[in-house]
This record gives structure tokens, C-alpha cells and sequence, in this order.
């Protein structure tokens, strides 16, 4: 295991410092706009913002670790995202707002696609699975932390946006200053949604609804908590409560999903996931003190989806298509983050707090319906033709450890 972790330990101390900040910023900017009494479609935008200008960066991030290579692209998009958060004190106003979360999400693609190619990069067929695992962990753990941190200080102040600011910096130091040579530079790929669309349509639209529902509770679950009557740490704690119950069923689902046809196993991930919403609905009315146990079982379902759809999609993808694969699938899942968090201001703006959880619960179940239609028109893909599943967060640049293995045969479209 040290052996495998060693040429990435750098970049993954600079991942947990990095997602800390983002983990924390990403609860303060909700709580703060309320406090600046931004509307909640304005605080919805805010959350659209963010995946603009992520899928921004997923267009334009490769051209510019062509240009920089990738430790000078870290570097550089860590300095930008650190002074955007500083920012935010000096001009509240939505607008303002919504240009600099726009250029924060921009940031954090590019980051993304740095990380991940440089991990992919450095693992191999016998390791992959150990260094997407470990971090897969770190995400969900430093993003946790970073919530938690919200209660350090009161929104209203500068001080959480100045310790938000200090994170993202510092984590550019153990990746500038490691030993370990760079990755090669990234190769372009071509993006064709209506291929990827014929090839996988479970997988592109399953990745499209992940976008929607985990876009919307990214952007608006802080808000939803304090609509319903939680204190800074009782927003802290249901926002940590929902990752950490997405930690918990990723690679029990996934492993599932390798012993039987996946489309299932999205179907009941997503059922699953839609009645936990629609707890959360009834339970935000009636009783708060549900609303953390239902929030563990909703996050440890929706924050399973997208995993198995990306897995599923990978089933079909030949030899030399991954990158452009999972960069389709990381793009349409931005798509849908920009689309869901508006969709879910509106309907939380007419039905209060509980609307957030309406529209989660509405595109799971109907997710789960079109994957069981198309388990009645496509064959399952045989068992030994599938790639082994690991569990990533959205943006994994290669999720199919056939890439490395020419021999093998894919599973064609038509299958």
C-alpha cells in the first residue's frame, strides 16, 4: 500500500487541503447570501453558477495543462480560486456573487482534471483500485471537515472566508514543492454527446440526473436546513451527516453492480434514494429530529449513483474512448448541475424548504424507470466483459482498468 501511495502522496495532501477549503466555502456562500438576504432563486443561481463555470473548465482545463503542464496549472488555478474567496466580503451583491462562483467552479474543473489524469496516470491495473479508493475517502472526508468548520465562526464575519482562502492556497505547497515528476501532458479528446447518448443511454442520462439532484442539494441543502430551523451546527451536521452517508454504500453498490446487471442496481440506488427524499419532505414538516437519519440514507444512495452509471457507460466504451467517456459523462453531469439548483429554487421559493427535496425525489424515481425501460429493450453486458468497478468521485478521468489491457474485448454498443 505505501509502495502504490508513495509517487501520489503529495498530490493527495494537497487534494485534503484543497477540498477542506472548497467543503467549507461551498456551505458558507448559502448561509452568508441569506444573511445578505439574497432571495432563494438568487441563492439557487448561485449554486448554477458554480457548474457553469465548471463545465467552462472541463472545455478549456486540457488546453491549459497543454500550455502550462500540470503543476504550474495547480499553482495557478489554486491562486485564482483562493482570491475569489476573498472576494466575496467586498462586493455582495447576487450578481457579483454569481460571476465569482462562476470563476471558483471554473478553478475546481481544471483542478480536477489535474488531479485525476496525474492519479490515473501513476496507478496501474494492480493499484488503481487502492488509489481511487483512498481518494475517493479523502474527498468525502476533507469535505466533511471543511462543513464542520463553518461553526469556528459566525457567516456574518470575515473570518471563514479568510480560513477558506488560507486552505485553497496552501494547497498548492506539496504539490509545487514535490519530488515525484509531473504526468505527461493531457491528450485532447473529443466530446460527442449524441454518441455517447447511443452508446450508453443509462449511463448519460443517469450521470445528467445525478447532476440535477446533487447539484441542487450541494447548492441548497445549507439553506434547506436553515429553513426548517437548524442553528449553524445543526447545518454543519446534516450537511456532514448526508457525505458520510454517501461513503458508506459506494463500494458495497459497486461490487454489487459487478455481479449483476448495473441497470438494476442504479434502478434500486435511485428508488431508494427518491424515498428518502420524499422522507425528507415529510419529516422537514413533521419532525425535525428525522431529518439527519434520513439524510445518512439519502446520502448514501445518491451519492452512489453517478459511480454506477459512469461504470455502466464504460461497459460499451472501446479501446482509446475512456478519456472521452468519462469527460462526456463529467460534462453532462455539469450540465445538469447548472440546471438543477435553479429548478429547485423555484420550486422551494412556492413550496418552502421541503421543494428541494420534491425535485430530488421526482428525478430519482423517474430515473429509476427509464434504467428499468431499458432493461426491458437492451441485453445486460455478459459478466466477464465488465470492467472492474471503482469507486471515484464525478470527474474520474478513467474509471475502466481495461484501458491498460488491449486484449481484452469491450462489450460493443449493440450488445
Amino acid at each position: 500500500m505505501t509502495k502504490a501511495l508513495a509517487p501520489v502522496a503529495a498530490l493527495l495532501l494537497g487534494v485534503g487541503i484543497l477540498l477542506t477549503g472548497n467543503g467549507l466555502q461551498g456551505t458558507l456562500l448559502p448561509l452568508r447570501a441569506r444573511l445578505e438576504d439574497f432571495d432563494v432563486v438568487d441563492i439557487g443561481v448561485l449554486g448554477s453558477a458554480y457548474f457553469v463555470g465548471f463545465v467552462l473548465g472541463c472545455l478549456v482545463g486540457p488546453y491549459l495543462v497543454r500550455r502550462a503542464g500540470h503543476i504550474r496549472t495547480f499553482a495557478a488555478l489554486t491562486a485564482i480560486a483562493s482570491t475569489v474567496v476573498l472576494a466575496h466580503p467586498l462586493a455582495l451583491s447576487p450578481i457579483a456573487w454569481w460571476i465569482m462562483r462562476a470563476t471558483t467552479g471554473f478553478c475546481f474543473a481544471g483542478l480536477y482534471l489535474v488531479i485525476e489524469s496525474w492519479l490515473n496516470e501513476r496507478s496501474n491495473n494492480q493499484n488503481r483500485g487502492l488509489i481511487m479508493a483512498v481518494y475517493t475517502i479523502i474527498n468525502l472526508t476533507v469535505i466533511t471537515l471543511g462543513q464542520m468548520m463553518i461553526t469556528l465562526y459566525d457567516p456574518s464575519e470575515f473570518a471563514l472566508f479568510n480560513i477558506a482562502s488560507i486552505l485553497v492556497s496552501l494547497a498548492a505547497v506539496p504539490v509545487a514543492m514535490s519530488a515525484a515528476p509531473g504526468p505527461a501532458p493531457v491528450e485532447g479528446v473529443r466530446l460527442r454527446p449524441t454518441h455517447l447518448l447511443k452508446l450508453s443511454p443509462v449511463g448519460f442520462v443517469g450521470c445528467f440526473a445525478v447532476g440535477v439532484t446533487n447539484g441542487s442539494f450541494w447548492s441548497l441543502g445549507p439553506l434547506f436546513a436553515a429553513d426548517i430551523g437548524m442553528d449553524t451546527t445543526g447545518i454543519a451536521v446534516f450537511m456532514s451527516a448526508t457525505v458520510l452517508g454517501g461513503a458508506l454504500l459506494q463500494w458495497p453498490l459497486g461490487r454489487l453492480s459487478d455481479r449483476m446487471d448495473r441497470r438494476k442496481v442504479i434502478a434500486l440506488a435511485c428508488l431508494l434514494a427518491g424515498g428518502a427524499g420524499a422522507a425528507l419532505v415529510a419529516w422537514a414538516i413533521r419532525d425535525i429530529d428525522m431529518v439527519i437519519p434520513a439524510a445518512v440514507v439519502f446520502g448514501a444512495f445518491t451519492f452512489s449513483i453517478y459511480a454506477l452509471c459512469a461504470a455502466h457507460a464504460n461497459d460499451f466504451a472501446t479501446h482509446g474512448s475512456f478519456v472521452e467517456m468519462a469527460s462526456g459523462l463529467l460534462l453532462v453531469n455539469g450540465i445538469g448541475s447548472v440546471l438543477g439548483p435553479i429548478a429547485a429554487a423555484f420550486f422551494m421559493e412556492g413550496y418552502g424548504p421541503a421543494g428541494l427535496f420534491v425535485v430530488t425525489a421526482v428525478v430519482h424515481v423517474a430515473m429509476a424507470g427509464f434504467a428499468l425501460y431499458r432493461l426491458a429493450v437492451r441485453k445486460a453486458v455478459p459478466d466477464d466483459l465488465k470492467p472492474v468497478f471503482v469507486a471515484a468521485a464525478p470527474g474520474a478521468v478513467t474509471l475502466d482498468p481495461r484501458a491498460e489491457h488491449p486484449d481484452q474485448t469491450p462489450a460493443q454498443a449493440g450488445a
